[in-house]
């Protein structure tokens, strides 16, 4: 692929892009608009899916709409609107599903209806099995079609109605491309013998997704730095953490449109350095909605300060055990290989195994094939299991 390496404007002129709008879509929001789109799915194996939700603009995430590549025709679904929609997630969880980074759309999908991906396709994963340095949508099909995405459409808030043309042209692209660059991605694959590494690479991800987000509230509020309080900063950690929440929630805004994580820590630390809640709500500024807000924030530091830290919720205890010097040993010597394996194939080590799958090598090289995929394990069992010195 000698072209992918051309400017994108001689590309053009070589006949290697594509249409920069896909040529017609249909917007669902009608019940009686949806039999089309059942039907199309009837009539396919594979559908190239992709999904927008409104996490930067309320407090509970939503899926806001969903796009399909139906045998070259495009269809939006406003899943805001009331729509029946059991039939098509029976359909589509029998479908071959064509995605870029999908664990996101996948989780989202999973703690909406349950849905579960019969096989995947993914070309960011494919990207990084690549060696892209841009592994985004916007970036692969600038660099391989010459085709510029509204940045716009990332920060667009898709849960207000109506939807603009705009919008959703921008919504049809994300998947309009997605055939001709998996087709792109597939022969470099090929050529590079890792076909199999992305299927390994897709089963996990649809696994994953299984797990839906983490939700774990009782230590939620330890972020960031937090270890590193032992006192009263614990307490109004806890206390201006929780009253973000209640207020995110009252809004219906995500928390960082309250205040920052950063905000939440300096007042926890101010507070372990023995200042008073007078004075550490005097260097705070919540912006316009500073007046209205303040009063509770100094009665959350209130109450943080006067909470016995001893009292407040600790994360689930986890036996750790030191590494013995031959688990070290090993630790160090399975890095050198992973990152010596990983120049060689022009990878990111990552993903050939992590920092915690590299700390459970060590201690357990015998489950190798527990805690690595084959491919990974493939390239370093003759390390992991030979014998210490």
């Amino acid at each position: 692929m000698i072209s992918r390496f051309l400017p994108a404007a001689v590309r053009r002129l070589l006949g290697h892009t594509v249409n920069a709008r896909p040529p017609t879509y249909r917007l669902i929001d009608r019940p009686d608009q949806l039999d089309p789109l059942l039907a199309a799915l009837d009539r396919v194996d594979e559908v190239a899916l992709d999904t927008e939700a409104d996490n930067m603009f309320h407090y509970h995430t939503r899926m806001c709409l969903m796009q399909f590549l139906l045998d070259g025709q495009v269809f939006l679904l406003d899943v805001v609107s009331p729509l029946p929609l059991e039939p098509l997630w029976a359909r589509l969880a029998t479908k071959h599903l064509l995605m870029h980074g999908s664990d996101f759309d996948l989780r989202l999908l999973h703690d909406l209806c349950g849905f579960r991906a019969r096989s995947l396709f993914d070309t960011m994963l494919a990207a990084q099995l690549l060696n892209r340095q841009r592994v985004g949508l916007a970036g692969l099909l600038e660099e391989h079609f010459g085709v510029l995405l509204d940045k716009e459409g990332q920060r667009a808030n898709w849960s207000k109605r109506p939807l603009v043309p705009k919008l959703l042209d921008y919504a049809a692209l994300d998947v309009w491309h997605l055939p001709a660059l998996r087709d792109l991605l597939t022969r470099e694959l090929a050529g590079l013998d890792r076909l199999a590494w992305l299927d390994q690479q897709c089963r996990r991800q649809i696994e994953s997704a299984l797990s839906g987000f983490p939700r774990d509230e009782q230590t939620a509020w330890r972020i960031g730095r937090s270890e590193k309080l032992r006192g009263r900063g614990l307490g109004v950690l806890h206390a201006v953490w929780h009253w973000r929440e209640e207020w995110a929630r009252k809004l219906d805004v995500p928390p960082f449109k309250v205040c920052s994580q950063e905000l939440l820590l300096k007042l926890a630390f101010a507070a372990e350095e023995g200042e008073s809640a007078a004075t550490i709500l005097a260097a705070v500024n919540l912006g316009k909605r500073h007046s209205r807000l303040a009063p509770s924030l100094e009665s959350a530091l209130g109450t943080g300060l006067a909470r016995d830290p001893q009292t407040l919720p600790r994360r689930p205890r986890v036996e750790r055990h030191a590494f013995s010097v031959d688990e070290l040993s090993r630790q160090d010597r399975l890095k050198a290989e992973r990152d010596r394996v990983a120049s060689a194939l022009a990878l990111d080590p990552t993903l050939i195994a992590n920092r915690s799958q590299l700390a459970l090598l060590a201690r357990a090289p015998e489950k190798i094939d527990e805690i690595l995929l084959p491919w990974q394990a493939g390239l370093l069992r003759e390390k992991v299991l030979v014998p210490q010195a």
